[in-house]
């Protein structure tokens, strides 16, 4: 039978403000194994549907059901992307499309269904832990916002569920903290962990840290950040130069992997996460050196009267790329046993 003719066939996507990946997935293969996998620039295509065509029309394969994780909210099958003027809905989406079905989930929760996939190489440990046998997990994943999800044990394995928790209010936890959520609260309104713990969150700890005027600013990173609509990317790679680091930059990343760490810790504790707390999305990889320094780890484990829940807890970093996309894959196949 040729390939194209397989009706079991499954498409997953993940999909974000800057990028989409598909791929096409045979049952039998699993979710680590695409047929055929394309990343594409989401911003050049008006719409998702416009964009999975392109990707359709270059395939050998054809899908019949499709799962994509998109970066926002999922109520009752819609969804808008975050940063991108795309309303999405699954009916729709699947008469467009001419599939039998499609299923949209937050991205979070596509990349939760991942970990109990990975391997010991896709992980790296900042925390041993000392781990418990069907311990409830959490996923934290500061990228363009802070995603967040969580994984229960049922007894036989592990259901994944979304959350929101990104958005909840920040909370100081030292005085520069205070500082800088009064600045923030004074220029938004609201301050949740999004606000600050993210990749556009950066940039305005970079800029209260400038408006102190406590720390000399580099007049060549200055020009970089002022040229460019998104400064994260400089001021991560200013901060970790070797030779020579921007102490402006390297400030703001101490405070922003102080802000990580706690909340990383909160969620050990709101969720008895004593099977781990796995940390993903596309910075945590990029900054490693800090993430195994003081700061953040005494943040971690700074809960006080419940300290010993936090070191009871695995940290693990996730280091393999593409696990949106792996966890999409995996979903859809589990679905659709």
């Amino acid at each position: 039978m040729a390939a194209g003719k397989v009706k079991s066939l499954l498409l997953a996507g993940d999909v974000g403000a800057t990028k989409t990946h598909l791929g096409i997935y045979d049952p039998g293969q699993g979710p680590l194994t695409p047929l055929g996998e394309e990343v594409l620039p989401s911003a050049d295509y008006g719409s998702l549907t416009e964009l999975v065509g392109d990707f359709l029309e270059r395939s050998e394969f054809t899908p019949r059901r499709a799962v994509f994780g998109v970066a926002g909210p999922v109520i009752a099958g819609r969804a808008q992307i975050t940063n991108l003027p795309w309303e999405i809905a699954e009916g729709s989406l699947a008469a467009e499309l001419k599939l039998e079905s499609v299923r949209l989930v937050n991205d979070l929760l596509a990349m939760a269904w991942s970990i109990c996939h990975l391997a010991a190489s896709d992980l790296h440990t900042i925390w041993e832990g000392s781990p418990k046998l069907g311990g409830n997990r959490v996923l934290i994943a500061p990228g363009t916002g802070l995603g967040e999800a969580f994984l229960i044990w049922n007894g036989q394995g592990y259901d994944p569920h979304p959350s929101e928790g990104g958005h909840a209010d920040f909370a100081p936890g030292n005085p520069l903290e205070a500082k800088l959520h009064l600045a923030l609260l004074r220029q938004l309104g609201h301050v949740s962990y999004d606000r600050v713990c993210s990749g556009s969150g950066i940039p305005r700890i970079y800029r209260f840290l400038l408006e102190r005027n406590r720390i000399r600013e580099n007049v060549a990173i200055r020009k970089l950040v002022a040229r460019t609509q998104d400064p994260t990317p400089i001021i991560i790679a200013a901060a970790l130069d070797e030779k020579n680091p921007c102490l402006l930059c390297r400030k703001t990343l101490d405070i922003f992997v102080g802000v990580l760490g706690a909340e990383a810790g909160n969620l050990a504790l709101k969720f008895l996460a004593t099977g781990g707390v796995y940390l993903g999305g596309g910075i945590p990889p990029r900054i490693l050196p800090l993430l195994k320094g003081d700061i953040f780890l005494k943040s971690f484990l700074n809960k006080g009267r419940l300290a010993d829940i936090p070191k009871q807890t695995p940290l693990k970093v996730i280091t393999r790329p593409g696990v949106g996309l792996m966890g999409a894959a995996a979903l859809g196949l589990a679905a659709g046993r």
